[in-house]
This record gives C-alpha cells, structure tokens and sequence, in this order.
C-alpha cells in the first residue's frame, strides 16, 4: 500500500518547527493583538502634527516603526500556524484577524507619507539634519521622497488603505481553493496500487521511470484544475485588476512599473531579462531534442519533462543525509556561515514534512527578533535536497540581515531574495559534480543542473512573459476568459519548449494552479536570481576572496541600498544583460557536456 499522509497531530515534533520561540502560545497571541488594538489609538497625537518639529516627525516615525515590528509578529505566527493544516479553522480566523488589525493600522497610519511630503522642501532638510535620532530614518525618508508623484493627499491614502481588506479577496479565495478545498482523482501508483495525488506527491510522480504513472498523475493534476477554470480564470483577472487599480490610482504607467518600483528595480531590468531569453530559446530547444533522444521516445509529451534522463543513482535521501550534504556543499562560505546553517538544523527552524492540509510548496520566513523559519514538504529527493539549500539560503540571508540592520532597513527586496537561495543551490550541484567522475552519476547530476536552470531561468521567465501579457490585457481593457489564457499559455509553451515538444492539451491549465501569479510580477525574480547567483558563486568558488567578502555584505545589506546597489557589492550588475548571458553561458557548456554524456 502506498504510503498514508500524518495527520499533523501524528508528525513528530523535531520534524517541526518550534512557534514557541515566536509567541509561548495562543494565549499570547492573544496578548499582543490587545496590545497593538490599543496602540493604533496612537496615531491620532500624531496626525497634523508633523510639520510641527523634528521631535515629533521621528516620534512618529519610531512609534510607527516599533507598532510594524509587533504586527509583523502577530501576522507572521497566525499565518504559519495556519500553513501547518490550512483546514484548520482557529488559525485562518486569527490571520484573518491579524490581516483586519493590520489593515486598521495601514488606515490610521495613512496620513504619515502624505503629510511628510506636503512639509515645505527647505523645512524637511533642516529636520533631517536634527541630532534627535531622525537620521535613523534617513534611507526610508529618500525612497519615500522618491516616490512623492505616486502619493495622494491624505484623504485619498486613507481611503486606499481602507480599501486593501476588501481587495486581498482573488489571493485569500485562490490560496484556500489551492491548498484546502482542491482534490485530485487518484492514480495507480508504479506497483499498481491507488495513490493520492497531491501537490506534495505531484512532482515525484512526475519524476517517476514509469510513464504511464507521470501520465495519469499529470492528467489528475490538470483534470482538477479544467473543471474549475472559468473561475480560476476570474479569481484571476480580479487579482490582476487589483494591481492595475492601485497602480492607475498612484499615477504609474503600469502595473509592472508599479510593482518593480516597489523594490527600486527598472522597467529595463526585465526587459532585458525576456530579451536575453528569448534569444537564447535554441538552447533550450536543444535540451529538449536532447531530453526525447534519451527518453527515446517517438513523441515527447510534457509529462516527460521531469523524469531524469539518466537511471537515478542516488536513491531516497533521509533527510539527515540531506543535511550534511547541503553542509558540505556550501563549505566554500567559511565556517561563520556553516554554524548558522547548524544553528538551524539544530534548533527547529524548519517544518519538514507533508502533512494533511499543510501548505504546498516550501518557503522561509519569520519575523524581525526571531530566527527565520523554513517549511518544507521534504519527499528524499535529491530535488528537495536542493530546495534545503535553497530555503536555508533565504533563512541565512534574513539572519544575517537582521543581525546587521535595525527592523527599519532589516527587510530586503524581494529581488535579492532570490540571489542567496539560488547561490546555495549552484554551490552544491557543483560541489556534487566536483566529487564524482562516475559517468552515470555525472549525467545524473548535471541532468539536475540543467533542469534547474530549465525550471528557473528559462521556464520562470516563460511565466514572466504570461504574466506581462496579462497584465497589458486588461489595462487595454482586454477580457481574459479561460479560452483566451489557455490559448496564450498554449502558444508560449510552444514557443520555449521548440519543435520536438508535444505540446499536450492539458498544460494550457498551468497557469490556474501558479500561486505567485496573486503576487503580481514577483515570478521574474527567479529567473534574475539565478543569474546573478550563478556570476557571484562562479567567483566564489574560483576563490575571489574580495567577491566573497562582498556577497557577505550583501547579505547583511537589507534594504540599506537600493537592490541593483546591493548586488554590485556581490561583483554583478543586473543593469546590463551580462549576468542572464552568464547564467545561459554555463547552462550551454553543461549541456555540451551531456550530449557528449548521453
């Protein structure tokens, strides 16, 4: 029989991580929620007042910046206790609770940005020179001069603000529906017998050597979403006239300029990125010639796309196995970097494996003046060996952000995220490689190399693509029924995979079941992750002390400089296309090698 999914209450409790060391309990949640209810009153002493003095500008600002870090908490621990079995209803109502107080405080606060910018230019500059401790806030008070044209009076902030709960409607619907209400028809699994298909068990269906196990799994998948597509297809098209509203109400041309500016990135940036792709598609079309003639078959479906095309020669991996290789993997960091790395793993930071109701997927989060969180859905692959390394990535760049940064300047860019997951991620497929002269598992393992690069730079920048298109359609006033996506879909994934690609039916439904499509031109940053990780680990691991020494304080940078500012630290400028021909370069020359291999 296949393996039943724990319920929560059956998993082990050092295969979780520990809330307790966010908030003692519930009751304590409970605690600081009446607190920061109190503490929203604040606000009042401080509106039309400050223009007033210096003093009061940075009380406002400090008090403003303190209430932040306490609602950041209250979010953070009712949204992760929630992802522990979202069908629990005690914890979507405190999120939804958090998110209600949340957006109490955004209403209140409304006035700061637009009372700032409406102080006299000459007034503001002799403020911000003040010795009262206002030059803490220096940074924050140049990215919100820069932003002065996008601002509204203060009426019309507080009614933006007012408008958020009402909104966050597409995001909340799509990820209950995803992860809570959706079922999968059940498969046979190799050995005949029937298995659940879940987000969790999807893709090592999708890895399985018997295709007609990857054919059924991938039909379950997309059967389930076909039946609801219509309204996928408008939970969708609201998301996206959300983002378009905030972004027309602010005066931005877009809302992908929107959305970019939010964390200082040009227009360019991603133009660059699709540009530089796209001209590059014949690799990726040779990975796919090259992917049939070793599956040797006649036709190549997309349910072929995540079988090794090698024999698999590492077998399942415990994931205490998996920790010591993510360990050895990224030893060319230095042993500052490998003791937090075992603080982590030692100390239940993360949540490890799936269980009924957990949330899909993996992410690392947390909250400022708590060590970060990972959740997991561990399955012993070596794919989801790589996901550690990419989730402790982002863990260690938030534990070393926070050490270094005040909460003000703690929280990067989201651009930057990427950067230090994924050169976890190139550290340890190259540290693997370099170990082994075996053929076959040489093959297999750059045959995992590529995909990454298939599934991040080329197949994130295909959704890139999507995402643009459909953003531009409805600032056009263009409708987005279920027929026009799919069709769009369908033409992009004919476009990338090349003409050795089956393009099935089926696959026009991918992009109902995307959840970062709800945050809006978020998915890009992966493709630009890579890149810029794959230039800054290439120096590291040639031993380029100077670049090194710069990635750490990269790491520790936060949003203290502008992101494209933060990378150059690292040796890469994402203003130019040179890290996306970078990348794209080395996917070339591994692929030559696996021809030669294959």
């Amino acid at each position: 029989m296949a393996e039943e999914i724990k319920t929560r209450s059956q998993v082990l409790e050092k295969d979780t991580w520990n809330m307790r060391d966010m908030l003692p309990d519930d009751e304590a949640w409970e605690a600081l929620y009446r607190e920061i209810e109190q503490e929203i009153a604040q606000y009042e002493r401080y509106q039309g007042h400050l223009a007033d003095s210096a003093d009061t500008l940075y009380a406002c600002l400090k008090f403003d910046d303190e209430l932040a870090c306490k609602m950041e908490r209250l979010y953070v621990y009712a949204r992760q206790k929630s992802d522990e079995d979202t069908a629990e209803s005690l914890y979507q109502k405190m999120e939804a609770r958090a998110q209600s107080l949340s957006n109490t405080a955004a209403e209140k606060s409304a006035f700061i940005v637009p009372e700032i910018l409406s102080i006299d230019d000459a007034v503001l500059a002799t403020y911000r020179k003040s010795d009262n401790g206002i030059q803490h806030f220096e940074r924050a008070l140049q990215m919100l001069l820069a932003k002065k044209e996008h601002t509204l009076s203060k009426e019309m902030e507080a009614l933006l603000a007012q408008s958020y709960e009402a909104t966050q409607g597409p995001s909340t619907i799509f990820n209950y529906f995803n992860n809570a209400d959706i079922k999968f028809p059940s498969i046979l699994d190799e050995n005949g017998e029937k298995a659940e298909v879940t987000h969790g068990r999807y893709i090592r269906y999708m890895e399985s050597t018997d295709r007609r196990v990857r054919k059924e799994a991938f039909e379950s998948m997309y059967s389930a979403y076909q039946q609801f597509v219509n309204t996928l297809a408008s939970t969708f098209t609201a998301n996206i006239k959300q983002s378009v509203f905030y972004a027309n109400a602010r005066k931005y041309g877009s809302s992908r300029e929107a959305a970019l500016s939010a964390n200082e990135i040009p227009v360019s940036v991603y133009d660059n990125l699709v540009e530089t792709v796209r001209k590059h598609l014949p690799l990726m079309h040779r990975y796919v010639s090259l992917r049939k003639k070793a599956l040797n078959v006649p036709e190549l479906h997309m349910y072929d796309l995540y079988v090794p095309i090698v024999e698999n020669t590492e077998g399942n991996i415990p994931f205490e196995e998996a920790k010591r290789i993510v360990k050895e993997g990224l030893a060319p960091m230095g042993e500052e970097y490998l003791s937090y790395l075992q603080e982590g793993f030692d100390n239940r930071w993360i949540d490890v494996y799936e269980n009924k109701g957990k949330r899909s997927g993996a992410y690392s989060w947390g909250a400022y003046g708590v060590h970060p969180y990972v959740l997991l859905n561990y399955n012993g692959t070596l794919d989801s060996v790589f996901t550690l390394a990419h989730e402790m990535g982002h863990a260690l760049h938030s534990y070393y952000s926070d050490h270094a940064q005040p909460y003000t300047y703690a929280g990067y860019k989201i651009f930057v995220a990427e950067v230090a997951s994924t050169c976890n991620e190139s550290l340890l497929i190259q540290d693997l490689l370099k170990k082994t002269d075996d053929k076959a598992r040489r093959a297999y393992l750059l045959n995992h190399f590529l995909e990454t690069f298939k599934g991040t730079l080329f197949r994130q920048t295909m959704f890139a693509e999507f995402e643009m298109w459909a953003h531009q359609m409805v600032e056009k006033g263009e409708a987005l029924t279920a027929e026009v996506l799919c069709a769009k879909y369908h033409e992009l994934n004919v476009d990338y995979f090349g003409p050795d690609m089956c393009v099935d039916a089926e696959i026009d439904y991918e992009w109902a079941r995307i959840p970062h499509f709800y945050t809006p031109f978020y998915v890009y940053q992966y493709a630009t992750g890579i890149s810029a990780a794959i230039a800054a680990s290439t120096q590291i691991l040639a031993g380029n002390e100077k670049v090194r020494d710069g990635y750490f304080e990269f790491l520790k940078g936060g949003c203290s400089k502008t992101p494209i500012e933060l990378l150059k630290l690292a040796g890469v400028d994402m203003n130019t296309p040179k890290p996306v021909e970078q990348a794209l370069a080395l996917f070339e020359k591994l692929l030559g090698e696996m021809e030669e291999l294959v």
